[in-house]
């Protein structure tokens, strides 16, 4: 924040030459993707691990964290084709975003490679799409309950009609719709660069003109096992704010993680500069 007066107060707490010709635009013939994978693309249900399967702490699996990464060796043909269709992948993620319906994939493709070139492991927060670079990071909203989740997209998929992108079985648990088996969301693109929290790594929980309904916030998230929530009152043009704030956290993956959950339980928390 630049702007105010703030005061912290503890309250119980590539580009080519281009030539000119006559003739047509050369156009590389589709890559031909074999996605049959011992059948399992054939089987019309996928199947959820069992209970005994399931880490205890599911929902607590940190998102993804945005980062600068090459692009995979595999995965990442200009053109493709997937039964009889042919897809394009874009040649960066830039501005990219989506909306439609998400399904998940679970223990059918679990421990074998993704179109990248690594492991499947349904209990990381990963993803696959059709059109995005390999690897890509999105922040996929669920838009009829608010929920929402990062991912890395290292996959191809899904080629099913009428599905915009398949979750991990642990990004679909986080969103609520692994029963629902698919749900309406919004797709949009992190750039790396941009989705790095500041050094203070300082969460934003709520903010308020009324300061009761700071301290309600406040003693709110210290029932729920927050005991450093503080607030911060900010002077501003637009009259005194009151922000209720968690942190500094000096992890970036632990500060990620308690975004993550403070998500779950229904906040919008965002980053700031006190």
């Amino acid at each position: 924040m630049r702007s105010g007066t703030h005061t912290l107060i503890l309250l119980g707490l590539a580009a080519g030459i281009a030539a000119c010709s006559t003739a047509p635009p050369h156009r590389p013939s589709p890559q031909v993707i074999p996605v049959d994978r011992d059948g399992r693309y054939a089987l019309s249900e996928d199947a959820a691990p069992h209970p005994d399967e399931v880490p205890p702490d599911l929902n607590a699996i940190p998102d993804a964290v945005p980062r600068v990464e090459p692009r995979a060796r595999s995965g990442n043909a200009p053109v493709y084709e997937v039964f009889g269709k042919t897809y394009r992948v874009l040649d960066s993620s830039k501005d990219f975003r989506e909306r439609g319906m998400a399904s998940w994939y679970g223990k059918k493709f679990h421990g074998y490679r993704t179109a990248s070139g690594e492991i499947y492991d349904m209990y990381q927060m990963t993803a696959a799409h059709k059109s995005l670079p390999l690897p890509s990071y999105v922040r996929v909203t669920r838009l009829d309950n608010g929920r929402s989740v990062i991912v890395r997209v290292n996959d191809r998929g899904p080629f099913h009609p009428g599905r915009v992108i398949d979750l991990s079985y642990a990004a679909a648990a986080k969103l609520d719709m692994l029963d629902a088996g698919s749900a309406p969301v919004e797709i949009v693109a992190l750039d790396p660069l941009a989705s790095t929290p500041p050094s203070e790594h300082w969460l934003q929980v709520g903010v308020f003109e009324d300061p009761i309904s700071a301290v309600v916030l406040r003693e709110t998230l210290t029932d729920q096992g927050h005991p450093g929530a503080q607030i911060l009152i900010e002077e501003s043009e637009r009259g005194t704010l009151h922000r209720v704030v968690l942190g500094p956290y000096t992890d970036i993956g632990t500060a990620q993680s308690l975004r993550s959950r403070l998500s779950d339980l229904g906040y919008t928390p965002s980053w700031i500069r006190p």
